[in-house]
């Protein structure tokens, strides 16, 4: 099968395959002009297509793309870094892994893959129909994923994840480093700090934690007082730390600040140390508590702005969090923050209920933990909503 093809790195080809199946059953859609032209300009006018976009077509080139031999332009570039880490409910990528866009996206069924690629892409880098072609086949490995780099026009660069943490790493406006993806063969099981709030039930829905939670691990600690450095260090080492202020509505022994302070103690003691490869990715949440002079320390301490991630039913806001994290795509456009007549009135709603929602506080950042699928090992591919 194709999908064998993909786990036997030695396997040879003498000819280009394009195993690709999808259950999307939308026609393609017709090429633009430009889109079309890229194939002519490099066939017959010898153009290098580093010096084109293979997104648009344009030839006003910014930079080269991170994943495949060909460049990028600015618009491009940004929406690229943009939407690149960003995840629809079913698990899989939301946009095309060349373009970022693409309206009916085929998507990799090698189970350890989450990339989907649009018909305008296959059609205008690999082949004229190849979308067609491609969608009434069984499966579907993808061009990251095949052991061979090429698909008509399309190459994969070699050592792409190098590439990529280069590429977003130097055109990013982030002061976080960006650690480069995992391969598949090399993930591991991700092990879990959870201060405060418990995030064992989102992570187990992702299938990071199998039920028992081994192998992968999570600690989970409501006190943090009396925990210094050498506890930390013992428990650990972490892939991932996470801590949260109490929900609106629950009573709390200590002030909101506390939780931030005390996040950022134990978030040193977790951290590998300096120059260390290791991913390490971190989320403080805040119940809309701290004040607006604490988000300011947060943000001081953390060393990254918040996002707001917001609970929304039709015109309503029902529920929001800010969020401080270095997870990929937080920090996207997804994402937009409240006008203060929409947190106090959030805030007025929620002190006035009698008893605390239903649906806990993390349910509304869990799918932000499924960028971290690039990064450790998961086992199950269907998430469950139920949680």
């Amino acid at each position: 099968t194709a999908t064998a093809a993909v786990l036997d790195p030695e396997a040879e080809h003498s000819t280009d395959i394009v195993p690709v199946g999808s259950s999307e059953q939308s026609s393609p859609p017709s090429p633009r002009l430009h889109r079309d032209l890229i194939a002519y300009e490099v066939k017959v006018n010898q153009r290098d297509i580093e010096d084109m976009c293979i997104c648009c077509g344009s030839f006003q080139v910014h930079t080269r793309h991170p994943l495949f031999e060909g460049g990028m332009c600015t618009p491009c570039k940004d929406k690229f870094l943009e939407c690149l880490f960003l995840y629809d409910e079913d698990g899989y990528l939301s946009h095309c892994s060349i373009c970022c866009a693409g309206e009916t996206l085929l998507i990799c069924e090698n189970p350890d893959c989450t990339r989907c690629y649009c018909f305008e892409c296959i059609d205008s880098l690999v082949g004229p129909g190849t979308s067609a072609k491609v969608q009434a086949m069984s499966n579907w490995v993808c061009f990251l994923c095949l052991p061979f780099p090429r698909s008509g026009l399309l190459q994969r660069r070699k050592k792409w994840r190098g590439w990529l943490k280069a590429f977003c790493d130097r055109e990013a406006e982030s002061p976080l480093e960006m650690y480069k993806t995992v391969p598949m063969w090399k993930r591991e099981p991700i092990r879990v700090l959870s201060l405060f709030g418990d995030i064992k039930k989102e992570l187990m829905s992702l299938g990071f934690l199998e039920r028992g939670s081994e192998p992968g691990k999570l600690k989970h600690l409501d006190d943090v007082t009396n925990v210094v450095r050498r506890d930390v260090e013992a428990w650990g080492p972490f892939d991932l730390a996470y801590g949260s202020t109490p929900p609106l509505g629950h009573a709390c022994s200590q002030p909101p600040a506390w939780y931030l302070f005390q996040f950022h103690r134990i978030l040193r003691y977790a951290r590998p140390r300096p120059g260390s490869p290791q991913p390490f990715f971190w989320m403080f949440m805040d119940n809309l508590v701290l004040t607006q002079d604490d988000r300011v320390v947060a943000t001081r301490f953390l060393e990254t702005d918040p996002v707001t991630i917001q609970d929304v039913h039709g015109c309503t806001v029902r529920n929001a969090v800010h969020v401080w994290s270095n997870i990929p795509a937080v920090k996207s456009s997804r994402h937009s923050a409240l006008d203060p007549q929409e947190e106090l009135s959030l805030l007025a709603q929620d002190r006035q209920r009698a008893k605390p929602p239903t649906q806990g506080p993390a349910m509304l950042v869990k799918n932000c933990f499924l960028p971290l699928r690039e990064y450790f090992k998961y086992f199950s591919t269907e998430l469950t909503s139920s949680l």
